[in-house]
């Protein structure tokens, strides 16, 4: 049996703009803290990224990372790159008092806009243990589990989702 869900937030959700990578790196540590514990590897790329890493992430072309803002606090994030006719997405984040009110999947759908036009297909990756997490984002399950692959002690699922011809569900 799941715990009751908390009431969903509103939140404002924009792209991050590089003067953001400190808070950005902030929420990233603070969200990914259990992710590690439950691997038991405190390793994982999202603790290891600097800032200086992470600021050139955010001055990529091909890659766009949402901020969900509540006030003036950044609350969630989602980095989505983009490849031909694929977008991927990873280091999905929400400040740990702000889980399970919504946050992750108001982010998901946020995504759809920033889309290039030829985009076809949306991958996500995320620990294999952790799948569970897009299931709960996506009630439709439009996610299908494609494959698994190991970087050091990880394991990572990576799903898929055909987006329709129209619309981009």
């Amino acid at each position: 049996m799941s715990e009751p869900r908390v009431e969903s937030v509103e939140i404002n959700i924009e792209p991050v703009e590089v003067a953001q990578a400190g808070e950005l790196l902030t929420l990233r540590r603070a969200a990914f803290v259990t992710e590690a514990q439950a691997y038991g590897d405190p390793n994982i790329p999202p603790l290891t990224q600097t800032l200086d890493e992470l600021r050139a992430d955010l001055a990529r072309t091909d890659v766009v990372t949402l901020g969900a803002w509540l006030g003036h606090r950044l609350v969630g994030s989602v980095r989505v790159e983009f490849e031909g006719d694929k977008a991927t997405l990873g280091r999905l984040a929400v400040a740990p008092d702000q889980q399970g009110r919504g946050v992750g999947t108001q982010l998901m759908f946020a995504i759809l806009p920033h889309l290039p036009e030829q985009t076809t297909e949306i991958w996500v990756f995320t620990g294999k243990d952790s799948k569970e997490n897009i299931a709960d984002l996506d009630p439709d399950h439009a996610y299908e589990d494609q494959h698994d692959a190991t970087t050091g002690k990880l394991t990572y699922a990576y799903l898929r989702k055909i987006l329709a011809a129209q619309g981009k569900d």
